[in-house]
């Protein structure tokens, strides 16, 4: 079947623009597709530095014929509604037809619709399709031309089938020829299909699978490294960005002069990312970063890359002098001397300056200090100065360094190195690959600077709605779980009551939508949570996982999937009975049991009562499970053998009462009510 060959060409369009660019090229184009009915086999979009090219394989010659019933209004309804049918479907009132229905005559419109030409559908839907890319930053280059783009385009192959696919945007006509690399390749190139598209273009040199030249780039920079006994130190990100620079990539090595490495290595290495994307590379034996450098080339130079690698050395020298300044004008003040200088700097204009934002992380972290036993006064004086590197050159220079430098800049000043360590930590974890903070000071930093985060903007109103959190109040609230929940895989946990330390209930149901996600990856089940968080009296999180963890176990076994149909057919008879009656919460009459299913059920019930309390008390949720367990064959018994809603109405009333007392029970472990079969 004909394949769609399109490609986009302009001048270099950002690296961070292009993968999403390739992205929305082909959703567009698959819906634009699928709403003028031609399926297709297969449909892959690729991105580079100059154009956004996609193939889609598998397309009919033609559009299939279309006959089609619609429904329309009554026939007595209002003549707005029928106007705006016929202006729907294009036709006449008297090219309707009436159809009998249960509520009355309604007009029926039969369009039939000769499918055409793919290619002229194409022709219609590509423009279209460019004019709705929704590029983060566009332009106009056209005087007179209201079309905006990326960047200006300068070209476009549209063929179909091998044949061109006519049409203009912005003033450029469609057709079959492109360019290859800037530098390394002369003169048009003049394409049919994707197959010699992607061939011809190999030979121009230019790769335009952005994959591809991402795995080049990382195999050559390690072989590169490699070679002058060497390895890279990973940069996903840098690596990602990099691939959208370079249509044909080419990587050399690079020397850092003597005179910078004195300098911390998260700053060069920030510094090269940032203003020259280059890869650090590191000593293997003793892990540090070495003086040389990996830069990324869209040339293949014919001296082997020397002049390539002295421009970019002269470069970065002028970064990195840059850079040094910054760390040796930093150092000559502590960092206790800068703390007085956050009452300048604003931290959100309802809740003060980062100046009175330390004052209650400072308060927050002794109190948390206290009750996880770490060291009170170090935890205190770690808050303290946790903010303090904001005010420092290197920051200024590179935000992604906060913390770090602070502990750089606090072990400068001869701090205690648990303070210093926790400066550094207490923004941790950032992200959910990133390691939380392990030592019980860092800890109490990192849990006062998150709960002071979402408590404090909880509080002004400033609350993530849908899909925007502007305040990173969800990653807060994550971090605060991940931290909370980290022994637990080695056998130790941190034990926090929230609401000891200032979390309303607002703010703690906030944090049961979270833990869901934290949870996840961990097979948890989400109805589980919300059967526990509904309680009302949870606010250690320690604890919840745990008791959701032997729940879930018990509602795997028999005897908990049997205990749950129970205690289900219990919660419907009560529901419907109270509708009608009111709450049956009262005490069971012992002398109005009749039927042994009847006293063995409210016998074990107070065997379960008695021991269910107890082991939630000392935490021991097994023991819990276990009295809920022997609940089962009562519950079983009862309802195989009694009739609830009995004639005589003391017995009935005493029975929902005995049911009334199984739901209390078990919702002392859970309110089971939210628990999905």
């Amino acid at each position: 079947m004909p394949e769609l060959l399109l490609e986009l060409f302009c001048e270099e369009i950002p690296a961070r623009m292009q993968v999403g660019g390739a992205r929305d090229l082909e959703r567009l184009m698959v819906g634009a597709l699928s709403d003028r009915g031609l399926m297709f086999e297969g449909i892959k979009a690729f991105s580079g530095p100059r154009r956004l090219t996609l193939s889609i394989v598998g397309l009919p010659a033609q559009q299939k014929d279309v006959r089609e019933e619609l429904k329309g209004p009554k026939v007595d309804a209002p003549a707005a509604a029928i106007e705006g049918f016929l202006k729907k479907t294009g036709l006449a009132r008297e090219q309707l037809t009436v159809q009998s229905s249960p509520k009355g005559d309604v007009y029926i419109a039969l369009i039939e619709r000769a499918g055409r030409d793919t290619a002229t559908v194409l022709a219609e839907v590509i423009p279209e399709i460019m004019a709705k890319l929704p590029w983060p930053k566009s332009m106009r280059w056209v005087p007179g031309e209201a079309v905006r783009w990326v960047r200006p385009l300068r070209g476009i192959v549209a063929t179909f089938d091998g044949e061109v696919v006519p049409f203009s945007f912005a003033g450029v006509e469609s057709g079959r020829t492109t360019l290859g690399h800037r530098f390394l390749n002369q003169g048009a190139i003049e394409v049919r299909r994707f197959e010699d598209y992607e061939a011809a273009l190999k030979k121009a040199h230019v790769l335009i699978d952005a994959e591809e030249r991402a795995a080049i780039i990382l195999a050559d920079a390690k072989t590169a490294a490699f070679a002058v006994g060497l390895e890279l130190i990973p940069d996903e990100g840098l690596l990602a960005e990099v691939a959208g620079l370079a249509e044909w990539p080419v990587v050399y090595v690079g020397a850092i002069e003597d005179q910078f490495m004195d300098v911390p290595a998260e700053i060069l290495q920030t510094s090269m990312r940032t203003h020259q994307k280059y890869f650090a590379l590191r000593d293997p034996k003793t892990g540090k970063m070495a003086n040389k450098f990996a830069v990324v080339a869209n040339m293949i130079a014919q001296d082997g890359g020397k002049e390539i690698v002295a421009g970019n050395e002269r470069v970065l020298r002028a970064r990195l002098s840059d850079a040094k300044f910054f760390w040796d004008e930093d150092r000559k003040r502590t960092l206790a001397s800068r703390v007085d200088d956050l009452k300048g700097i604003v931290f959100h204009a309802k809740l003060g300056t980062q100046a009175e934002r330390v004052a209650r992380i400072e308060r927050l972290a002794g109190e948390i200090a206290a009750k996880i036993g770490a060291d009170v006064e170090k935890a205190q004086s770690a808050a303290r100065l946790a903010k303090a590197d904001l005010t420092t050159g290197v920051v200024g220079e590179f935000p992604e360094l906060q913390g770090v430098m602070g502990r750089y800049y606090a072990r400068h000043d001869k701090e205690d190195a648990a303070v210093a360590d926790a400066i550094r930590d207490h923004y941790r974890p950032v992200g959910p690959s990133d390691a939380v903070p392990t030592d019980k000071v860092a800890i109490a930093v990192a849990l006062a600077d998150k709960l002071d985060q979402l408590i404090s903007f909880f509080s002004v109103g400033e609350k993530p709605t849908g899909s925007g959190d502007p305040f990173a109040l969800r990653r807060a609230a994550l971090g605060v779980i991940r931290i909370l929940l980290q022994g637990i895989s080695i056998g130790s946990s941190l034990r926090l009551n929230l609401r000891e330390v200032g979390v309303n209930e607002e703010v703690l149901s906030f944090f049961g939508d979270r833990l869901e996600v934290a949870l996840k990856d961990q097979k948890v089940r989400p109805d589980l949570i919300k059967a526990v968080f509904a309680l009302g009296n949870e606010d250690d999180f320690v604890r919840l996982y745990l008791r959701v963890g032997e729940l879930q176990a018990f509602l795997g076994t028999d005897d908990g999937k049997n205990l749950l149909a129970g205690y289900k057919r219990a919660a419907n008879i009560l529901k419907a009975e109270e509708k009608k009656d009111g709450n049956f919460i009262g005490k069971v009459d012992e002398g109005l049991l009749p039927e042994p299913a009847d006293k063995a059920l409210h016998a074990a019930l107070a065997n379960a009562i008695s021991a269910i309390g107890p082991a939630l008390d000392k935490e021991d949720f097994a023991g819990a499970m276990r009295a809920m367990a022997a609940l089962r064959g009562p519950v079983d018994g009862f309802f195989e053998s009694v009739k609830v809603n009995a004639d005589d109405t003391r017995l009935r009333e005493n029975r929902l009462h005995l049911l009334a007392g199984l739901r209390a029970a078990l919702h002392r472990v859970a309110d089971f009510s939210r628990i999905e079969n």
